[in-house]
């Protein structure tokens, strides 16, 4: 009675285990994708709703190194919503071509305002979209960085703004070997003078010239800042950061999500060596000024109607433009991929440089989230990507870690390998126990423990092969997930994006029926129905090696071990097909080296038997039913 008591606990704590991980972790993700996704399509929608334009900060009448920047104006009405191309085709524009990134500079405002990365593609199909970075004002995803000057609270100068109409000098488009120089008169003695460039990544260098030929000197502040409005479809997940991110100085990484610099509204810092910008899974933009600058930077929230828009920007310290004189300010813009070799890692002896070794930047290879296990997540990606350049394919490269990861744990793993092994060794002792005291559990454990003492067995050895894989777990799935090399990465066969789950199900014999599990039962049950080739092959292999352990003698723990495949095949069907593959592949890999291990320890390896005995005992008991 007391077995079956326990089996049927087992069974009902198994389907709250599957359960619960579906109700709170992957129908919620999905519900709140879906619900941003609706969200995102009604603000596209033309609507007489204004939209807000950039907050450039302002100093205080007095300002000072320990000053804060303020809000300058109000943001101004823009009018209704336009598509993209209207908003292009609405003011003169310069042309930016280089390698990686297409779009252009309004010349009303000089924003960059327009920027298309051209190597990236919205889905693994090589004729889709690519991905879109900035977009200007007035559009349904207004996205945009602005650089310019302002005065002294008080001040009567007139300055360019968003409004401003610049001139360019000469003509052609923005290419790495050919910079654009814009210029504006203000009418009142001081000429501004700006000259873009581009590299052929993802870089932006602005230099901000002023010169004074009036009849009195000026004092001005440089900003530069980052506008998002609307808060953006995020991923959800607590391993990812999304929202305001900056290095600032001394005050190290500050993270900001949409949702908590909504609570604070607005975070001043007053630092020097520091970088600042938006962040999303893949996509980045980011201020990167002087290491030497003192600034004032800021990141804020604020409501406009019904549009909230997000900032970041520094106010830098007053330059005067003496009479018959001219200043200088040095700005950068990042706005792309983060791509590792390009933004750089920062790891001992070995790593890539990109932008933070180039520029000497203040951690900048933090603007990708490697997370607090970042000692295991880089050296994974490196060794990762080493082997990709190797072989050209991620999966591949997946298999060819996974390997080299089993033969270094291997002199641990042994060990416990080893001890399980004796446990098989003693089985029948502890079968002979069970019958000996068949209602005494008590003194059943008792034997069992002086049995273990005798033969030296450590009965939770057994555990410490899974214990070594989850911090690999971890760290493969955190790269996986965070960095952009992965994405759209293709395996082999219908595995074109190792970042994504397996797209096939069982449920329409994997593509065979027009049947969308999700599209017609919905996130929830259909979420349960979505279990592709590699989630299978992961439980048929996880299968494989429970059942070459020795089968743990209390019931409880047997029906646990048996039904954990089947719950790991249904748990792990959402997660990237790279790491389903990695744990099929691992699984293959410990089945080889327990049974190696075993047999160098004179214990038979009964996978065979044990897999027999499963389905065996069922055939005998029709038999007898027919005799």
């Amino acid at each position: 009675m007391t077995d079956n008591r326990n089996t049927i606990i087992a069974v009902i704590l198994s389907g709250l285990v599957l359960i619960a991980w579906q109700y709170f972790y992957n129908v919620p993700q999905m519900e709140k994708q879906r619900q941003e996704a609706q969200k995102q399509a009604e603000l596209a929608k033309p609507s007489p709703q204004a939209t807000p334009g950039s907050t450039a900060p302002q100093p205080g009448a007095a300002p000072s190194a320990g000053g804060t920047p303020s809000t300058a104006t109000p943001p101004t009405a823009q009018g209704p919503i336009i598509s993209r191309n209207a908003a292009l085709e609405a003011s003169p524009r310069i042309k930016v071509e280089s390698p990686r990134i297409t779009g252009s500079i309004s010349l009303k405002g000089a924003r960059i305002d327009d920027v298309a990365l051209t190597q990236f593609r919205e889905t693994v199909d090589p004729k889709s979209p690519p991905i879109i970075l900035f977009s200007p004002s007035q559009t349904a995803h207004p996205y945009y960085a602005e650089f310019g000057w302002v005065p002294a609270t008080g001040s009567t100068i007139r300055m360019p703004d968003q409004n401003t109409m610049w001139q360019q000098e000469g003509s052609g488009a923005l290419t790495p070997s050919s910079p654009v120089t814009l210029k504006y008169d203000n009418g009142e003695g001081l000429v501004f003078k700006r000259t873009i460039s581009i590299d052929d990544r993802y870089l932006f260098t602005i230099k901000d010239d002023v010169s004074n030929i009036g009849n009195t000197p000026a004092s001005l502040y440089p900003f530069a800042l980052i506008s998002r409005h609307g808060a953006p479809e995020v991923s959800g997940y607590y391993i990812l950061h999304e929202g305001l991110i900056g290095y600032l100085g001394e005050k190290g990484l500050q993270e900001y999500s949409y949702k908590s610099i909504d609570e604070a509204k607005q975070v001043n810092f007053n630092v020097t060596n520091a970088w600042m910008g938006i962040t999303d899974k893949y996509w980045a933009s980011a201020l990167l000024p002087d290491t030497t600058a003192k600034l004032q930077a800021r990141f804020s929230s604020n409501q406009v109607g019904k549009i909230r828009t997000y900032q970041t920007d520094y106010l830098g310290e007053a330059q005067t433009v003496p009479i018959g004189g001219s200043v200088s300010y040095n700005a950068r813009l990042f706005a792309g991929a983060k791509e590792a070799g390009v933004v750089g890692i920062n790891f001992p002896l070995v790593g890539l440089g990109g932008y933070n070794k180039q520029l000497g930047l203040n951690h900048f290879d933090l603007l990708i989230d490697w997370g607090w296990f970042y000692f295991i997540t880089k050296p994974m990606f490196l060794a990762l990507d080493y082997f990709y350049h190797l072989v050209g394919n991620f999966g591949y490269s997946i298999l060819i870690v996974t390997l080299i990861i089993k033969l270094l744990f291997f002199p641990l793993a042994n060990k416990s390998y080893a001890s399980m092994a004796k446990m098989k060794a003693v089985q029948p002792q502890l079968t002979a126990l069970k019958e000996r005291y068949p209602d005494d559990k008590v003194k059943q454990q008792q034997e069992m423990m002086e049995i273990y003492k005798k033969e030296k067995i450590n009965p939770i050895a057994g555990c410490l092969p899974v214990l070594l894989q989850i911090p690999v777990f971890f760290s493969l799935y955190k790269v996986l997930f965070v960095t952009i090399e992965m994405r759209h990465a293709p395996f082999i066969g219908w595995i074109k994006d190792l970042s994504a789950p397996d797209p096939t199900t069982i449920f329409n014999l994997f593509g065979l029926i027009p049947f969308d599990p999700i599209a017609v039962l919905g996130h929830g049950i259909g979420a349960y129905l979505m279990l592709g080739v590699w989630p299978i092959i992961m439980g048929i292999t996880m299968w494989f090696q429970m059942k070459l352990n020795p089968t743990p003698p209390d019931p409880t723990q047997k029906m646990i071990f048996d039904w954990m495949p089947l719950i790991f095949t249904f748990m792990l069907a959402g997660f990237p097909a790279g790491l389903v593959i990695y744990w099929a592949w691992n699984n293959l890999l410990s089945v080889a080296q327990q049974s190696y291990i075993m047999r160098k320890n004179g214990v038979k390896v009964e996978l065979l038997d044990n897999i027999k005995s499963t389905f065996l005992p069922k055939r005998a008991e029709k038999a007898e039913s027919k005799t």
